[in-house]
């Protein structure tokens, strides 16, 4: 099998991986929470997470897309010590939420609120985001991204943290070394999101 092309994302690259994370995330158990509605729900997250890497994920230089031209997955990763969006980069990205997700948009700030909540202060690098295309899932596309950056947490000594938010994905994130570190609940019976941990090996 070839192997799988990883590299820094473009900015000619985010129509795609808003596509292809809203393709990944769309039976998601946070994100049906976030947008009820079915019929809606990939064409909202295909805008929400392309106004996330146009105005904050672009500018830490750290997003990765694995497939080349044709991108098949994404990752929006933060260096150390640059997870929080600046003030400027919430108001840019206002309008593109507030059209993505209508009257539900306080459930997304809700959501974006618990998570920043529990961040760890430790300098980390920080997996927001990680998806693949359902046509190319279990190819491994999804492990060569997770290889790409983790390869260098270690080689930084560096860790790294995300948040689960689909309960069976934690065995996946637990092969590649990171642990629950706990559980945020969401209000109005929904569902959990899972802070993972890794230690640089």
């Amino acid at each position: 099998m070839a192997e799988i092309q990883v590299g820094a994302a473009r900015r000619r690259d985010v129509r795609q991986m808003g596509a292809v994370l809203a393709r990944a995330f769309e039976r998601d158990p946070v994100m049906m929470w976030m947008v009820p509605d079915d019929a809606t729900r990939e064409r909202a997250l295909a805008r929400m997470f392309a106004t996330m890497v146009r105005h904050h994920y672009l500018r830490t230089g750290a997003p990765e897309v694995a497939g080349g031209d044709h991108v098949g997955a994404a990752a929006l990763w933060d260096p150390p010590g640059k997870w929080k969006q600046s003030r400027l980069q919430e108001l840019r990205m206002m309008p593109g939420f507030i059209r993505a997700f209508g009257r539900h948009v306080q459930r997304g700030q809700l959501v974006s609120d618990l998570m920043k909540e529990k961040h760890p202060e430790e300098p980390h690098w920080y997996l927001a985001v990680i998806g693949s295309d359902p046509t190319v899932r279990g190819t491994g596309f999804g492990q060569a991204l997770m290889r790409s950056r983790l390869d260098r947490c270690d080689a930084e000594y560096a860790p790294a943290y995300l948040e689960s938010s689909n309960p069976d994905n934690i065995p996946y994130y637990e092969r590649f070394g990171f642990t629950v570190t706990g559980e945020i609940r969401l209000p109005e019976g929904g569902p959990s999101l899972w802070p993972m941990w890794r230690r640089p090996r």
